[in-house]
């Protein structure tokens, strides 16, 4: 699986596992969660040593778009109605928590990986969504969370593009580069003493204490292993009933030129997201392009794009024409994908396993995971302490398994993007038959 374009200049690789040896704590993965991890438990006082299979950040962390949102689980209406005004507000709190936290780590470690926190606008492509952003926004009132209804009119006022008919703005938040900022957190975390292998992918890990974990070079013998592998945590044999591999694609056109720019307005920056069951994303980055990408998801092992990968990227760029009509010329210089962990209650996985209860992890983060992967390491350094914190409304959540079976598991992902897509389908239709229908005189 190709890196990211996000992630094209890479540092010296740290040196692979070699020969057998002990350490207190072993962080299987290096990005966003493993980096916190390591981070939050060096402050504490352990020794920490990461493991990572390739490079930091080859995962989801160097993969994503770069929208810093303040969401959790499937929706905020869907939230409100699970877990009721308490437990919602529980898990908002959590999740504003965690964008604080990654803001403190970049000013803290001085990571320069374009942080804009110009907020995030969940919006609606045709007025037949407008009901599910009336919807989101009487959550957020009920959660607390901070967010702003977007008329049209204001919508125009912000410069938003003119696909976009009607937003709600979450204002905590922003776009950053997510390869920066993994690189970021990879060298704070050398800074503080952790020690990093990369090129050492974990074949085994034992369910003893200490636990062994074992990689082609070498094996170490620790007091607690965390797993920060997130979609690829199954392949260790782990979390089968918690965490599911699901792929995304995602795609970078050119820098615009000065008329292209113009002609979309966009002037604030924001990130946008749609009101699409599966959505569609898009921001701008820093020279200018724009980044976007989802709209269709496929259950695939992790570390193999989806078979049909080809037909995914064609469907994302007729969605991004559809949506930015004044940019057919602007080419597509770049597409990549790769997997995310998703569970079935769409919250992130956190919580210990093995025999011996020193196995730790934190994962399936369904999309979110600037924010949470990174607040990862202070809610699991919080949970191996015994001590209580905003992490606490989800380790004290209970999980609903996924079916045992990996076809039945499949099965459940084909069967949500069937209806999802349908659903969403029938509305890009209707704007379609918009767009072609002849415009009245002084309309």
């Amino acid at each position: 699986m190709p890196a990211s374009p996000w992630l094209q200049t890479l540092p010296p690789p740290a040196p692979p596992l070699v020969g057998d040896g002990d350490a207190d704590v072993v962080v299987v993965g290096a990005g966003f969660t493993g980096l916190s991890t390591a981070l939050a438990l060096r402050a504490a006082g352990r020794g920490v040593t990461v493991l990572e299979s390739t490079h930091a950040g080859f995962g989801a962390s160097g993969r994503n778009a770069g929208h810093l949102t303040p969401v959790i689980g499937k929706d905020l209406p869907t939230l409100a109605t699970l877990f009721g005004r308490t437990r919602g507000r529980a898990l908002v709190g959590l999740v504003e928590t965690a964008i604080a936290h990654v803001e403190g780590l970049i000013a803290t470690h001085a990571i320069a990986c374009d942080y804009e926190p110009v907020g995030n606008v969940m919006a609606a492509v045709d007025p037949a969504q407008h009901g599910v952003l009336d919807k989101a926004a009487r959550a957020a009132a009920t959660l607390g969370l901070d967010a702003e209804l977007l008329e049209l009119a204001a919508m125009r006022a912000r410069d938003l593009p003119p696909a976009f008919t009607r937003g709600l703005l979450w204002k905590r938040g922003g776009i950053l580069d997510p390869g920066r900022y993994v690189l970021g957190l990879r060298q704070a975390a050398l800074d503080a003493g952790v020690v990093l292998h990369e090129g050492s992918p974990v074949t085994a890990i034992g369910d003893d204490r200490p636990a062994v974990v074992t990689t082609p070079g070498g094996r170490l013998r620790a007091r607690d292993v965390v797993l920060a592998t997130n979609a690829w945590t199954p392949t260790l044999g782990r979390l089968h009933h918690l965490v599911m591999p699901i792929h995304v694609r995602l795609f970078r056109t050119a820098p615009l030129g000065p008329a292209q720019r113009a002609s979309i307005g966009w002037s604030g920056r924001e990130g946008i997201y749609t009101a699409h069951e599966m959505l569609e994303s898009y921001r701008l980055t820093a020279d200018g392009a724009i980044v976007g990408g989802s709209k269709t998801v496929r259950a695939a092992a992790a570390g193999h794009d989806p078979a049909d990968a080809a037909a995914i990227d064609a469907e994302i760029e007729r969605a991004f024409r559809e949506r930015f009509p004044t940019l057919s010329e602007v080419p597509v210089v770049a597409r990549w994908g790769g997997p995310l962990g998703f569970a079935l209650d769409f919250l992130p996985a956190i919580g210990r396993t093995g025999r011996a209860g020193n196995l730790w992890y934190s994962a399936a983060y369904a999309g979110h995971g600037i924010a949470l992967a990174s607040y990862a390491g202070t809610m699991l350094a919080d949970l191996m302490a015994g001590r209580p914190g905003p992490g606490a409304a989800l380790w004290a959540h209970r999980k609903v398994p996924l079916p045992p079976s990996g076809l039945l598991r499949r099965l459940v992902v084909r069967t949500l993007v069937g209806v999802f897509g349908m659903l969403d389908e029938r509305v890009d239709r209707v704007v379609r038959q918009r767009a072609r229908a002849p415009q009245r005189p002084g309309a």
